[in-house]
């Protein structure tokens, strides 16, 4: 991997610390935040201390760090996105009373999932995600719709890029992740087992805006021993299709705003 720029200014160190964050991983530990951020031990504790002080990270008991709080409140009143939480919240509680299943809202940012909103029940099996992470395309319910339905070129750059293995079953050969897509873009729905994490399956549909393109997407999580698709695909598929009405009746986002360089197709 070739080195990083180290960042000149203390703004630029701030944003690049911030940054580290969006790349990978939910937490970081401090040596891990400098690597990313191109920065020496000693400026990155400083100014990660600053930060964790005013709430824009958090420091948690094992020593690692993750997003704060004020800075998600920051980052969530941005147009686009509170418009699209606000359609989404209704549609995603019905869902949640259909299947008491986790119900997960995302969107494309920088080659990574965007987890926008979700609600988890306390019955349904645990995940990792949390509001503002983000996570690989390939091994999510979500991520796969979001994926099949980009441009052609966008998904053969993600595709070539390499498909890491995040549990036994996650798919890492590109002709096999190509047909994948594939089958989802014919169905309408993309469906995960065991590939992000062992035990958890997913199954996810988009949400289109008035113009017909794909700009989020809805999903259930669910115990992969219990995701049985009769019973979780039509209640998604629903609350996907209302949502979708919502947004090309009310929604003035566009996908751009969540990433610069997405580009999507039919």
């Amino acid at each position: 991997m070739a080195e990083r720029a180290r960042p000149v200014s203390v703004a630029g160190k701030v944003m690049a610390i911030l940054n580290a964050f969006a790349q990978d991983d939910v937490r970081l530990n401090l040596s891990e935040i400098c690597r990313r951020a191109g920065l020496p031990l000693a400026t990155g504790h400083r100014l990660v201390g600053e930060l964790a002080a005013g709430g824009f990270l958090e420091r948690v008991p094992d020593g690692t760090y993750r997003i704060g709080t004020r800075l998600w409140r920051i980052g969530s009143q941005a147009p686009a996105v509170t418009g699209l939480r606000e359609l989404a919240l209704p549609h995603m509680e019905d869902l949640y009373e259909a299947t008491h299943d986790n119900v997960q809202l995302a969107v494309l940012r920088e080659d990574r999932v965007l987890v926008v909103e979700r609600l988890r029940g306390t019955r349904s099996v645990p995940v990792v995600t949390q509001v503002g992470a983000t996570l690989p395309l390939h091994t999510t319910g979500v991520g796969k719709v979001l994926l099949a339905f980009a441009a052609p070129e966008y998904r053969e750059r993600v595709i070539g890029a390499g498909l890491e293995r995040h549990a036994a079953r996650t798919i890492t050969d590109p002709d096999e992740m190509r047909r994948c897509l594939e089958q989802v873009r014919r169905s309408g729905y993309a469906l995960t087992r065991d590939e992000m994490t062992l035990g958890a399956s997913s199954v996810g549909a988009p949400v289109r805006d008035g113009t017909g393109e794909v700009v989020a997407a809805l999903s259930l999580v669910a115990r992969t021993r219990s995701a049985d698709l009769r019973r979780l695909l039509p209640p998604l598929t629903t609350a996907a299709r209302a949502l979708s009405r919502d947004v090309a009746q009310h929604w003035r986002g566009h996908p751009e705003v969540f990433s610069n360089e997405r580009k999507t197709g039919a």
